[in-house]
């Protein structure tokens, strides 16, 4: 037995049918929704974590493939917590091939909260300091998860400072169709926010007329009441 087999064990002993009704409501998996077919055991997150934090050095690449294949959503959320611990613990050469192993697999992290709790401590932490053309690239893929990712992402700039991206993505997808884009953008303006509140000024001054009112609403939380209701009536 491997150390993907005995991590996907421990989870079905954790499961909960109860939770697992719950949590595919929460994360949208009927018919038609953007989760549609997503089958989850009923583990919490936390849960999944120490689980995880049990095996993580017995993992290998070819384990997390294994992960990510499964139906079961937990097993895919391991196998990115996963990721991105051997992300940080890696070489150069190993963070470029968890980079690219990552890119090669953002079919299997096709829910939002499986791309909030990796891409920016993968695809960020690997592109600052770097080109980040393929930011731009992934926001202008057709698979929702792709755009997601782009904007999750540049958490990690924002943590550090730099604030260009965030802010040329945020523009560039206010007319996306999708509200988990819209709700990103609100995320990362407001996370934006917090290191240069000036600067979020400037860009809700001249965006905020054309910014679906999810992302303004999300952007506006950390600004007095009277900002947030004048930026409103700009909508």
């Amino acid at each position: 037995m491997g150390a993907a087999t005995d991590l996907l064990a421990s989870l079905y002993a954790l499961a909960s049918p109860e939770k697992a009704a719950v949590f595919m409501r929460f994360f949208r998996t009927g018919p038609g929704q953007y989760g549609e077919g997503d089958r989850f055991l009923g583990v919490t997150v936390p849960q999944v974590r120490a689980v995880e934090k049990l095996v993580r050095r017995a993992l290998t690449l070819d384990d997390v493939r294994e992960l990510l294949s499964h139906e079961a959503h937990e097993a895919r959320t391991a196998a990115l917590i996963h990721l991105v611990w051997r992300y940080q613990k890696a070489d150069a050469a190993g963070r470029e091939v968890i980079f690219r192993f990552y890119l090669d697999h953002t079919s299997r992290i096709n829910n939002w909260d499986l791309v909030d709790v990796s891409a920016a401590g993968i695809v960020g932490a690997h592109l600052f300091g770097r080109d980040a053309a393929r930011l731009f690239d992934l926001a202008r893929s057709p698979v929702l998860w792709e755009r997601r990712i782009a904007v999750v992402a540049t958490h990690f700039f924002i943590r550090q400072g730099r604030l260009d991206e965030t802010f040329a993505l945020c523009e560039r997808l206010r007319g996306d169709p999708h509200d988990l884009i819209h709700k990103a953008c609100g995320w990362m303006l407001r996370e934006a926010g917090k290191s240069d509140e000036a600067r979020l000024r400037v860009f809700l001054d001249a965006h905020a007329p054309a910014l679906p009112r999810v992302t303004l609403r999300y952007a506006l939380e950390r600004l007095p009441a009277d900002d947030r209701a004048r930026y409103l009536r700009l909508r």
